[in-house]
Order: structure tokens, then C-alpha cells, then sequence
């Protein structure tokens, strides 16, 4: 609105001096008219600028609200279970999403500037749920949703043999974390995804879980990581 106020009274001033001067010629006139159009016009751009910028910090934010909470969530269930785990792991060694490994995330974050992005977006995971009715997914992204795991897959392979009996889907876990409210990208096309990198080893050996959270408006300048 500054921005606009400034236009504004720069235009008006112009204005005032043209209508101002005597035999003021039509041509003259209409010189300044277009002088006063395409300042408004360049002028307008940075407005836009400024603006996404908020929303750019809002979303970091919120980025740093949920790591916050999946700090929370390790050392609640370390307590309450024996090993911490983050929202959505059956356990500490098992992955959200379908990273093993840092290398390939980065590799992949390198080239993840959108949602519409579809064959990196199907290996992240919904924060609070693709489908929710207060921050859906937008339709053209093909992120995931973190359900329960049976003990074993379609393929015969164990998923878990013993995971915690307080365990709940992905998004039921942030949603308990954020008291039941979600967390809204300020982005049209935004939405909060996430990653988890599983921990390994056990002993002196032991490596914790890595959580990366992100923003499907643009992954790769949106998004933070963490260790444990």
C-alpha cells in the first residue's frame, strides 16, 4: 500500500504541473501520461517483490515451527519408548519418504523449484495430509500420505516387527503436535511436505534420524534440515 500511495502522489504532482503550464499542447500531454504509465508499470514489480519476500519469511518460519515440534516428538518418544523416533517412523531406523540417504536428497533438491515437480514430489511426504480440508495439496502434486504400517508388505518383506502401540499415521502425529491445528502455506500453491533420512547402529554407534521439511511452493529455496 506504500508503494502505492507513493505512485499516487508522484502522478498526481506531475499532473498538476502539466495542467499548470499555459498552452500545455495536447502531444506534450499525452508524452507525460505515457512517462507516468510506465513508471507505475516498473514501480509495480518491486511491490510484487516485497510481497513474496514476506511470504518467503513467514514460510521459514513455519518451517522452523516444525522442527521444533519433531524435536519435541524425538525426545517425547525416546523418553516413552526407549528410542526417539520422528512423526511418522514406525521406528528410528525406518524412512518417511523415499530417502535412504542425504546424498540423494540433495541431489534432489537441487532440481525441486515446484510442486508441480511430480516425480521428485511422490517421494515426500504431506505434513499434515495431502487431502486436508484447511492446507490441501494442490491436484497436480503426487505427494504422500503416512499410514500405519502393517508387519508385513504386499512383497512378504517385515516393515516392522515391533513398533511402538502408540504409533499413529504421519499427519495424525503433527496434528496432535500442533494441537490439532495445521500450519498453512502463505504460498496459493504451497503446502508443507517432509522427509525423514532413518537413524542407524545401535551403542556407541548409534546415528539419530534426520527430518528435512519443506515448501512444495519451491523446495529447493524453502526448506531446512535437521539433525538429532
Amino acid at each position: 500500500m506504500r508503494y502505492k500511495n507513493k505512485i499516487s502522489s508522484i502522478s498526481n504532482m506531475i499532473l498538476r504541473q502539466v495542467l499548470s503550464r499555459k498552452g500545455q499542447s495536447l502531444a506534450e500531454f499525452a508524452v507525460v501520461t505515457a512517462m507516468m504509465a510506465t513508471f507505475i508499470t516498473t514501480a509495480l514489480p518491486k511491490f510484487s517483490d516485497v510481497m513474496e519476500a514476506g511470504k518467503a519469511n513467514k514460510c521459514i518460519d513455519e518451517l522452523d515451527k516444525l522442527l521444533l515440534q519433531a524435536k519435541n516428538f524425538y525426545e517425547t518418544t525416546a523418553a516413552l519408548e526407549g528410542r526417539g523416533r520422528l512423526p511418522g517412523q514406525d521406528k528410528f531406523d525406518m524412512r518417511v519418504g523415499s530417502y535412504n540417504d542425504t546424498t540423494e536428497l540433495f541431489q534432489d533438491l537441487e532440481l525441486f523449484t515446484s510442486y508441480q515437480d511430480t516425480a521428485i514430489g511422490k517421494k515426500w511426504s504431506s505434513v499434515f495430509g495431502s487431502e486436508h480440508p484447511e492446507a490441501p495439496a494442490s491436484g497436480e502434486s503426487l505427494f504422500s500420505d503416512d499410514t500405519l504400517s502393517l508387519d508385513v508388505n504386499e512383497a512378504g518383506d517385515i516393515i516392522c516387527s515391533n513398533c511402538p502401540k502408540a504409533r499413529e499415521s504421519g499427519p495424525d502425529e503433527w496434528y496432535a503436535l500442533f494441537n490439532r491445528e495445521v500450519l498453512k502455506s502463505p504460498f496459493q500453491d504451497g503446502h508443507y511436505i517432509y522427509v525423514v533420512i532413518p537413524g542407524s547402529g545401535s551403542g556407541d554407534d548409534v546415528k539419530a534420524p534426520r527430518i528435512c521439511v519443506a515448501d512444495a511452493e519451491s523446495p529447493k529455496h524453502l526448506h531446512k534440515i535437521m539433525d538429532l
